[in-house]
């Protein structure tokens, strides 16, 4: 694991150092630059040690091709037996990295289809006088780049990136737009005008003759159910649990020391639960609140002690929240309006104290429906269906008048999120569901010569590119194309990186996802219950209650916090952009309790800070 950077064209070794200086947190065990200046490519990394100590250097020559990847190829070992069959030879005892070279000059760019991993990659192959790069299937490795004038800079981090001098760093209106609309910024936008983030399951190449870029999709997400490739259900659940064991063994290799996530809730206790099976004493971590309605303690508990796991636990105080804030907008490189980024990133220091990997359960409740929303589908569409639509803004505003709830998940905060996304489209639904804006608010809070189309591009292609799939079948896509890649894995990797800590995925090993791809709908979700075969799978193997029990999710109290003053934005960044009057007035409605507007006061928030960082840039 490891940070890269890289450019060619114009500037020199002071600028590709100081570029890789930035990245220092996500490779404290060692560093690597290497350049062609006659060609004018310049290449570095930093590494975090975690296989093959000794031989696993970057950047990394061999036959004129030259490599700098962040990340870990989890079937190395079985690509290595293949390489070796071929002809080739290793010189290091078992690194990653020497692999996915050979791989490389054996395969060329279609390597990618044999890798089994999460990656972000920049290969410089001058015998066709080409750099190509490729980004990992779900967008697990972050991959940014700036190309222009016959230039070509990447970066693992914007800030990375934006300390190349002939990189801008003039801020997008409609970036922000979406940042507001979705929470996040959505591949291959950026908050920066002219530069791109590399969509998940995408590589490209840049050709050093003409300055020309081509971009080409290698792999994309798509559910094609074979009902027939197994019988019976107990055949798809065998199979479903043996390739999870699979991908967590896999995840378990390390020269250091692995540990796991052990939240209390049924994805991360399953994960637990599989490592137990592979390693001896596992060691878990988890986190709990002062807030009870966010704890879920007493449930790691029990998983811990059920499993035998070799358990550690903090507490997240309020006390503690506005410091963590702070630092994480210092930290930040790109606004990014999850909030539970702050308990990710104070567990993952927590567990970076005794391990150096730990294994996660994200993903699992994209790809096997476990969110509300997909509980919702079956309401929905009865509620549209009966009732009639000029009724829907006045069932919300009556609804709206329901005290607002600062605990998390509450019963107020869901039916009106639920009612808010009846009154649009189902192509507009999931993020009026999820955003911290909606639809209706973007042109009152955002100014910009925009539209509403432009601004949701993202959620309108991905629902109405699918006409013959079932409403389900679209929302888990978008889940998967749009909040795992853009939201839940940028804050898995920039909280764990920003503490030196690698965290890996199982459920998004590709084996395991190639077998939920073919799987029917009814494994996933039936009778209101997401996550069917993985709560079948689970059964003997974690205690019986937590295989019932509903998704909590990681949620920090930010509603109590702008309410009572704790944090408050200040209003003096964007006004051209974001109107101050109408953002001050949504502060009022929130402390007044008129509305809950925790996730569009903590995004502007988040902005405002992300801002004041830029400007004390020396």
């Amino acid at each position: 694991m490891c940070g890269i950077v890289g450019f060619v064209g114009p500037g020199g070794l002071e600028d590709i150092k100081r570029m890789n200086a930035k990245l220092v947190h996500r490779g404290p065990d060692g560093q690597g630059v290497w350049h062609d200046e006659g060609q004018a490519v310049y290449l570095a990394m930093r590494r975090l040690a975690v296989l093959d100590l000794e031989g696993g250097v970057q950047p990394l020559q061999r036959d004129g091709v030259t490599l700098v990847f962040n990340g870990e190829i989890y079937n190395s070992r079985e690509l290595r037996n293949q390489l070796e069959e071929l002809g080739h030879h290793f010189t290091s005892d078992h690194s990653d990295t020497e692999t996915l070279l050979v791989a490389y000059l054996q395969w060329g760019t279609d390597c990618v289809q044999r890798l089994n991993g999460m990656w972000a990659l920049a290969v410089y192959d001058s015998r066709q006088q080409i750099l190509w790069c490729s980004r990992d299937r779900f967008g697990q490795k972050p991959f940014f780049f700036h190309c222009a004038n016959g230039s070509f800079a990447f970066a693992s981090e914007l800030d990375a990136l934006t300390a190349h001098p002939h990189v801008p760093g003039n801020i997008s209106a409609l970036a922000l737009a979406k940042y507001f609309a979705y929470g996040f910024i959505p591949a291959p936008h950026t908050v920066f005008d002219g530069i791109h983030k590399l969509p998940a399951g995408h590589s490209l190449i840049y050709r050093l003759g003409d300055g020309s870029i081509r971009q080409q999709s290698y792999w994309d997400f798509q559910l094609q159910p074979q009902p027939s490739l197994f019988q019976k259900e107990s055949d798809w659940c065998e199979a479903f649990s043996e390739k999870l064991g699979k991908a967590v063994e896999r995840r378990l290799v390390a020269d250091v020391p692995v540990g796991v996530f052990l939240s209390g809730g049924l994805d991360s206790s399953m994960i637990a639960a599989k490592a137990v099976k592979y390693k001896d004493r596992v060691a878990s971590f988890s986190m709990g609140f002062e807030d009870p309605s966010f704890d879920e303690l007493n449930y790691a508990n029990k998983v811990a002690d059920y499993l035998g796991t070799d358990h550690h636990h903090c507490l997240f105080r309020a006390t503690d929240s506005q410091a963590l804030a702070i630092e994480v907008a210092d930290l930040i490189d790109e606004p990014f309006g999850d909030s539970s980024v702050l308990p990710t990133f104070a567990l993952s220091r927590f567990t970076r104290q005794h391990v150096t990997v730990a294994l996660g359960g994200d993903g699992a409740d994209e790809l096997l429906a476990g969110y509300d929303p997909f509980r919702a589908i079956n309401a929905v569409n009865l509620y549209q269906r009966f009732i009639p639509r000029p009724l829907h803004r006045g069932i919300l505003a009556c609804i709206s008048k329901l005290p607002v709830s600062h605990r998390n998940m509450s019963l107020d905060f869901k039916l009106k999120r639920t009612l808010r996304g009846l009154s649009y489209p189902w192509n507009l639904r999931f993020p009026a569901w999820m955003g911290c804006v909606e639809p209706s608010q973007i042109s009152d809070l955002i100014e910009g010569q925009f539209t509403l189309d432009e601004v949701y591009e993202e959620a309108i292609s991905l629902w109405d590119g699918w006409p013959q799939a079932t409403d389900a079948e679209k929302l888990m896509r978008l889940y998967v194309k749009l909040y795992l890649q853009d939201d839940i894995l940028v804050k898995i990797d920039r909280a764990s990186m920003w503490c030196s800590l690698e965290m890996r995925s199982p459920f998004l090993d590709i084996d395991l996802v190639d077998l939920i791809q073919k799987m029917p709908m009814k494994l996933k979700f039936k009778g209101g219950v997401g996550k069917k075969i993985l709560r079948t799978a689970s059964q003997g193997l974690i205690p019986s209650e937590i295989r019932t029990r509903s998704k909590k999710g990681f949620g920090v109290p930010v509603g109590q916090w702008f309410a009572n003053g704790t944090f408050s934005p200040s209003f003096d960044r964007f006004n051209q952009v974001l109107p101050a009057p109408a953002w001050r007035e949504l502060l009022q409605q929130h402390i007044k309790g008129k509305s809950d507007q925790r996730s569009a006061l903590w995004n502007l928030w988040l902005l405002e800070q992300w801002d004041r960082k830029r400007d004390s840039k020396p």
